[in-house]
């Protein structure tokens, strides 16, 4: 009689293992996106094999029922082209902790500025905002701090396809940041072929807010822009908080697509700063995607950043123009 009921009391625990192991799951995920690429800055030519922002990440979430579920995100950047780390941490492009529900979200730790995705972001169709075809000219305010560390936030249920997240990052006395917290808020809305959204962020003296849109037309064809307008932002860190004075920023992309094939085209332009002189520039990017299976493309590009009026945008030298012709593979995982 006692073995039997300690075998039953082990059959028990067995059960109720199996049955908590069913309400959680844990996921890889990543993304290698490597290009071979021509590029110029200058007058100075080179052929250079280019890591285009891959990662890898652990996403995790359980069902605790009644609708309420805990999950965290752990994200790591590497450098495709030589399999070192991208220098930034371990987990540098996102670790958090979540607890969600009918309430809505609440985030504690790192992570890129929700602004960002809900406006530059949202309309970067060829290649994902990244690599040298990337945005040149969203401003930040300042890429240390956009990149929530110390992060808390909170982001409603969407009611009828719009919700707002809003967050800050706490400085803990850390003079780097000038004893000063950011905010960040990021708006969207969707409906039918119409996707809004608008971003808004705030650091000691520098600010940004932003607004998007994207309309698709049809089954085939896809057009958007941003309008940004920033204050106290610069070329680096240090010019983010020394008065840089106002600019604004815009980028129109359109894309156009035929069963495997992504046709893609965008343009941007900076406007003046207006405390740094000569500081205006223009970017234009044409690409193509052939997508051989839902993770994986082949791509192909030319992207160009006209700095004549004496930026530096790209190029870090002021006056430069940068330019690349590149060929890639991108994998999702």
């Amino acid at each position: 009689m006692q073995t039997s009921s300690r075998l039953l009391l082990a059959s028990l625990a067995l059960l109720s293992t199996s049955a908590a192991f069913a309400q959680s799951s844990v996921t890889i995920y990543g993304r290698v996106n490597t290009s071979v690429e021509r590029q110029k800055v200058g007058d100075v030519s080179s052929t250079v094999m280019q890591n285009n922002a891959s990662r890898i990440g652990f996403r995790g979430v359980e069902d605790l029922g009644g609708g309420l579920k805990a999950g965290f995100v752990l994200e790591s950047g590497f450098n495709s082209d030589t399999g070192t780390s991208d220098g930034r941490g371990f987990f540098a492009r996102q670790s958090e902790v979540n607890l969600s529900g009918n309430f809505g979200e609440l985030r504690l730790g790192r992570w890129t500025a929700p602004s960002y995705f809900a406006t530059a972001d949202y309309i970067s169709m060829h290649n994902h905002d990244t690599g040298t075809s990337a945005d040149a000219f969203y401003a930040y305010v300042m890429n240390d701090v956009a990149t929530n560390s110390n992060g808390v936030s909170y982001k409603t249920p969407t009611f009828g396809g719009f919700n707002i997240e809003a967050g800050t990052g706490l400085y803990e006395k850390n003079s780097k940041y000038g004893n000063k917290n950011i905010y960040d808020v990021a708006a969207n809305y969707e409906a039918g072929p119409l996707a809004l959204g608008a971003g808004y962020t705030k650091f000691d003296q520098a600010d940004q807010y932003a607004i998007r849109g994207l309309y698709k037309i049809g089954s085939q064809f896809l057009v958007g822009a941003y309008v940004q307008r920033s204050k106290n932002w610069g070329f680096d860190q240090v010019t983010a908080l020394n008065g840089a004075g106002s600019r604004t920023a815009y980028r129109l992309s359109g894309a156009y697509l035929l069963g495997a094939s992504e046709f893609h085209l965008n343009v941007g332009r900076a406007g003046k700063m207006k405390n740094i002189s000569e500081s205006q520039a223009l970017q234009y990017t044409l690409g193509y995607n052939y997508n051989l299976s839902k993770r994986t493309k082949v791509y192909a590009f030319y992207t160009k950043v006209d700095n004549k009026d004496g930026a530096s945008y790209m190029s870090g030298a002021a006056g430069q123009d940068f330019s690349s012709f590149a060929v890639g593979i991108r994998h999702n995982f």
